[in-house]
């Protein structure tokens, strides 16, 4: 009798033991920065620094941008087609797109996003110069916005 509530004991244990390593694993994959500044030129628009805030899981990713970019009219939500795109170290890009904004009052900072991209593990991902590196087309009238400077603190890589 003494062996089987030993056994019982010890498997109680090990249960325990597995179930507190799961609770302490490493989470799901993950983007640093989570949020990164960069300034913007949108011609006669306007322009200044956009917090951009990026989240991963898996290859999807999402970016969200809040501009200093302000509109001169109220946007409804979903108003504003976005299009990011990100330079990839050792070249090429990654476009984050979509058609997700809050309603905004006149005159007030436009946020875009979530933005949807996908990433692969790795990818370090910063502030495109070599043309349009954010476009925003409101009531079909295009907004084109180039990159004046690196994302600080620095590029988002995911993992």
């Amino acid at each position: 009798m003494r062996s089987r509530s030993s056994l019982g004991i010890v498997a109680v244990l090990s249960g325990a033991l597995a179930a507190a390593g799961l609770a302490f694993a490493p989470g799901a994959a993950a983007v640093s920065p989570g949020t990164a500044t960069a300034t913007y030129d949108c011609g006669s628009w306007g322009g200044g620094g956009a917090t951009l805030t990026a989240t991963q899981s898996g290859t999807a990713a999402t970016i969200t941008i809040t501009s200093a970019v302000k509109t001169p009219i109220a946007v409804g939500a979903d108003q504003i087609n976005s299009t990011l795109t990100l330079a990839k170290a050792g070249g090429g890009t990654r476009v984050f797109s979509g058609k997700k904004n809050p309603a905004l009052a006149a005159n007030q900072s436009v946020t875009m996003g979530p933005l949807s991209g996908t990433v692969a593990s790795g990818d370090s991902l910063n502030s495109y110069f070599a043309g349009t590196a954010l476009k925003m087309v409101i009531f079909g009238v295009t907004v084109n916005c180039d990159a004046l400077t690196s994302q600080s603190p620095g590029p988002f890589v995911f993992s």
